[in-house]
């Protein structure tokens, strides 16, 4: 159960590119700073009626380093990449955490890394590859040297959110609301520092702002942050390259992209990847 939990994350994650691509122009860090501040009040409107669950924000400074430097870290670093890289060649090398987690995982207490997990994970990957390069190549060139390590490092920075959450397994993930707080402050300030402050036009985009706030950049952490710590994270590592595809397919719906043979392919590996990398969840279930 706490797998699937997890995966609803992955499931909000997809409605991302959608929510983002319909709230206009708003600037990536001021948009994290608004859909941050919503998704903590989701937090903050559950403890009216479980008072004492204010109190789960008393955690040792290594827990808020940890859940700060997870959520605002990986968002700028990732923004930060995306200024200095091309897009399809930073989202790329950022997309490389599932994999990371899965291969990570094998370090962590009481878990077990098998050939099928490893297996499953490529398979995920190669279906990435397909839907962000659109089956086009990709030219790492040295100019991007700094642009491309800073989506490195933001691949590693939720990886290694994802698996050391695992070893503050204790931690109640009201924490989380705390992360949140914190990640939508340190966004205004990089905000402030960083851009010019552009609002949303209109009620669809400013829907879209709280859509974004209330599931991908709300509701998602929370139920990450429960997944990955009572769940398989092994599974949840290669499931999770399904976001990119389920994301995809959103757009099609919504009539925003066509749908193509890639697409159907990459749907393909993914979805083998998954129940391969699922394979020993699925044989105990039955």
């Amino acid at each position: 159960m706490a797998t699937f939990i997890g995966f609803l994350a992955i499931i909000m994650w997809a409605m991302l590119a959608l929510f983002t691509d319909v709230s206009g122009k708003v600037p990536p860090f001021q948009l994290t700073a608004m859909t941050f501040a919503i998704g903590a009040s989701l937090g903050l409107v559950s403890w009216l009626w479980r008072p004492g669950a204010a109190r789960h924000l008393r955690q040792p400074a290594r827990v808020w380093l940890l859940g700060v430097v997870g959520l605002f870290g990986y968002h700028f670093l990732y923004f930060t990449a995306l200024r200095n890289a091309p897009a399809v060649d930073a989202s790329l090398i950022a997309y490389l955490w599932p994999l990371f987690i899965v291969v990570g995982s094998a370090l962590m207490p009481g878990e077990k890394l098998r050939w099928f997990h490893i297996v499953g994970t490529l398979l995920g990957l190669s279906g990435t590859v397909l839907i962000i390069t659109k089956g086009g190549g990709v030219g790492f060139d040295p100019q991007y040297s700094f642009g491309y390590a800073m989506a490195g490092l933001c691949a590693l920075t939720w990886a290694a959110y994802s698996l050391l959450s695992r070893r503050f397994a204790n931690v109640p993930t009201d924490a989380v609301t705390g992360f949140c707080v914190a990640t939508s402050a340190l966004s205004l300030i990089s905000h402030l520092l960083l851009e010019q402050t552009v609002w949303p036009e209109g009620i669809i985009q400013w829907l879209a702002v709280l859509g974004l706030g209330l599931f991908p950049v709300g509701a998602a952490f929370y139920v990450w942050d429960y997944g990955v710590k009572r769940g398989n994270i092994q599974v949840l590592g290669a499931s999770s390259y399904a976001a990119p595809l389920l994301s995809t397919l959103v757009l099609i719906i919504a009539g925003v992209t066509e749908p193509t043979t890639r697409v159907l392919l990459a749907c393909l590996l993914i979805t083998l990847g998954a129940v391969l990398a699922a394979k020993d969840m699925l044989l105990k279930r039955r």
